[in-house]
């Protein structure tokens, strides 16, 4: 669902204003990032953080925290320890669903999380280095079936959004490709502009500079429509292949997190998306999607988790 800025904003000034009035941090905030450094979530947070402090939306900064481990387990469980902690928040991805539901011995229940904003939905794109001179899917496929087994797929995690990628992948084109993980995107991408790996599925974030120093080409991507800034990647859809697929760019609270607290950073992350800052990067970025907060945010993780642990089960993740 997306909703225009302004009513986004508005709807969440109208509900959190008073609370707002009530409440603020007594020191500062944990902003905890459940990837590695040089990734989308990394790039995301460190901008919103930035943004906070250079219009004073916050009367206490954000500290960005890095907890990448276990595909996002180190974060979630840090969160759910903090339980009725008013200065913790976390910046997540789509392991929010994937983690739990593979490793459901965690013990975590994603609805008890404190829904703050979702601040825009990432994209995706199968890349590979220009000098394998691979310049459309048909030679991606022909190539990658001649390697088999070595033909390698870098991609964040395990069982995550990369993995369910490279799945996809293997089973529509009948490839055999050899998945990889790493802790972050920004590792990732490294690893394909130095010719360490075949490919990737990065976001445009973490591969944009590298496809501006012309070592890297996105060959088609797994959005509705073609993305503005790689005008010549055609979709999956217009390849013969109805996958589609986005990633959730949100932040949370911890459970439990007092009204007053929750109401604070709505209103703070909804300024934050309203700035011409934002708008900007989800532009330059290729995001999309608009502001969502409170009971549709938890609404679109349980629509999320649903559709997430049918792909898990699918591939034999679960």
């Amino acid at each position: 669902m997306v909703i225009p800025v302004a009513v986004a904003v508005a709807s969440t000034l109208t509900f959190s204003t008073s609370a707002v009035a009530e409440w603020s941090p007594k020191k500062p905030i944990d902003f905890v990032i459940m990837a590695g450094k040089g990734g989308g979530a990394d790039k995301m947070a460190r901008l919103m953080q930035s943004v906070i402090e250079k219009h004073g939306l916050s009367s206490k900064p954000f500290v960005p925290i890095n907890k990448p481990g276990g595909s996002g387990a180190e974060a979630l469980l840090h969160l759910k320890s903090k339980k009725g902690d008013n200065h913790t928040v976390m910046v997540t991805l789509n392991s929010f669903y994937t983690t739990p539901l593979r490793q459901p011995g965690l013990g975590v229940d994603i609805s008890t999380f404190t829904p703050v904003g979702r601040m825009a939905e990432d994209t995706f794109l199968l890349w590979v280095n220009v000098d394998s001179g691979i310049e459309n899917i048909d030679q991606f496929v022909a190539a990658a079936k001649a390697a088999g087994s070595d033909w390698l797929m870098a991609g964040t995690g395990k069982g995550q959004e990369d993995q369910l990628l490279t799945t996809f992948l293997n089973k529509a084109y009948g490839l055999q490709i050899k998945y990889v993980p790493f802790k972050g995107g920004g590792r990732v991408a490294k690893e394909l502009a130095g010719n360490h790996c075949n490919s990737t599925v990065n976001n445009p974030s973490e591969q944009l500079g590298f496809y501006e120093a012309g070592k890297t080409r996105p060959i088609a991507s797994f959005t509705p429509n073609r993305l503005p800034l790689f005008p010549d990647a055609p979709t999956f859809r217009e390849l013969g292949k109805d996958y589609v697929y986005f990633m959730q760019r949100s932040v949370v609270g911890a459970p439990g997190m007092s009204d007053e607290a929750a109401a604070y950073y709505r209103d703070v992350f909804a300024r934050v998306y309203a700035t011409d800052e934002w708008q900007a990067y989800m532009t330059k970025k290729s995001l999309m999607g608009g502001f969502l907060t409170g009971a549709k945010l938890k609404s679109y993780w349980a629509r999320e988790k649903a559709i997430h642990e049918v792909i898990l089960k699918d591939i034999g993740e679960i």
